[in-house]
């Protein structure tokens, strides 16, 4: 059994943060087991039609937090990346518009500005209706009938799974917040009002994938990675973690201090947690999301497009040749409940069974009391999975440069 001080279960985002602090701080007991033959997660790219391709899907780097930027341009500095101000649309009802589909009502039809405007005036939260506590039921509070049938409703179906009953309201701050007023000055004045979504400037590398930069932090630590294999069990009481490498079996290793990265819902085994949470983490609930490349040209300046049409399969399009030089086609991206065919009309395909947290009905309560009981039993949650949470790679980098601090 090899024993370290540091454990660090998986080389995404946030186990190749933490790890990379530790080796910046002087610290060299640690590793970093990861179950594919390279580092990045959901942020790994391959080579694809002689171009980069990210197989996790649709993943960029936020301009906004500046001391997140400036640890990750460290490994791969900032002239290596181009600068983008998002262009993302939606198509709906024939319309073809910016997203989000609140600001951007004057780019439709005149008939169907009026339609949805009319919509919007009596949603609930207009005229003063009490704010519900169900997914569905906020979507027509918040957005009134038409959004929520046109778009919302069918859009999260193909996303996360058709029943969306099993859905929170806790998240939905994540959504821009649009209000009727800016959305009728918007039509009257032809521009778009409110606060912008996320990534609405976001770098990209000139020359790779987004997975460069994950790669680069991986190589930086090297002598601590340990690729091709998968944590099965964890002794909560001796921090163990035993794994698996296929065909050779199985190895164990122990640490004073447990980083874990990976979905709860991934060991086949978990010894010494009480049996609440045990339960509590075979509730936990996440979507698939498959990824295919077409080498098709289309004809649009956006990086990338919703598509809520519940006849098409895939749920979003994300136009490579306008965020990555020297390449061409786009890839999909499409609910593994949704698929048929498994790719056999595209040039690559690559499916993620763990590809975004569903925001399930108490899961905040359950989670908090996850990881406070964890955090107490020097085991540390991090990240999309191992908070269950739905963060995009510059808020895990944040988080993560956060409990490096905490737990040194």
């Amino acid at each position: 059994m090899e024993k370290v001080k540091y454990l660090i279960l998986g080389a995404g985002p946030s186990g190749l943060t933490i790890a990379n602090q530790l080796k910046m701080n002087g610290i060299d007991s640690f590793l970093v087991i990861e179950r594919e033959k390279e580092a990045g997660g959901l942020c790994r790219s391959a080579i694809v039609d002689n171009a980069p391709l990210d197989i996790g899907g649709g993943h960029f780097l936020d301009v906004r937090k500046k001391h997140v930027n400036d640890f990750l341009f460290q490994f791969m500095p900032q002239e290596e990346w181009d600068i983008y101000e998002r262009d993302s649309r939606i198509v709906v009802n024939g319309n073809v518009i910016n997203s989000p589909i609140e600001a951007n009502i004057w780019q439709m039809k005149l008939e169907d500005q009026v339609a949805y405007l009319k919509s919007i005036a009596v949603a609930g939260c207009n005229i003063g209706k009490e704010k519900p506590e169900k997914f569905t039921e906020w979507i027509y509070w918040k957005l009134g009938e038409k959004i929520a049938k046109d778009y919302m409703i069918p859009y999260n179906q193909k996303m996360f799974g058709t029943d969306l009953e099993l859905l929170g309201t806790y998240w939905l701050e994540k959504l821009p917040d649009v209000s009727f007023e800016e959305t009728l000055r918007s039509c009257l004045t032809h521009q778009a009002f409110g606060k912008q979504p996320a990534h609405a400037k976001f770098y990209y590398p000139k020359k790779y994938g987004y997975g460069e930069l994950w790669l680069r932090m991986a190589e930086n630590v090297k002598e601590h990675m340990v690729y091709g294999v998968k944590a099965q069990s964890m002794d909560c009481h001796t921090k163990t973690v035993t794994v698996s490498r296929g065909k050779s079996g199985q190895e164990s290793y122990q640490a004073e201090k447990i980083v874990t990265t990976v979905p709860w819902t991934s060991f086949e085994e978990i010894i010494g947690m009480p049996e609440e949470l045990l339960q509590g983490i075979k509730m936990l609930r996440h979507s698939s999301i498959q990824v295919e490349y077409f080498p098709e040209e289309i004809d649009s300046t956006a990086h990338w497009v919703y598509y809520p049409d519940p006849s098409l399969p895939y749920h979003r399009i994300l136009v490579r040749h306008n965020f990555c030089p020297n390449s061409k086609g786009y890839w999909t991206e499409t609910n593994k409940e949704r698929i048929s065919g498994m790719g056999e009309k595209s040039l690559f395909c690559h499916m993620n069974e763990y590809a975004y947290p569903l925001n399930t009905i108490g899961k905040p309560q359950f989670m908090d009391k996850l990881l406070r009981w964890s955090f107490a039993s020097g085991i540390y949650g991090l990240g999309r999975w191992g908070e269950h949470q739905h963060y995009n790679s510059d808020v895990v980098v944040e988080k993560s440069l956060l409990l490096s601090n905490e737990i040194l």
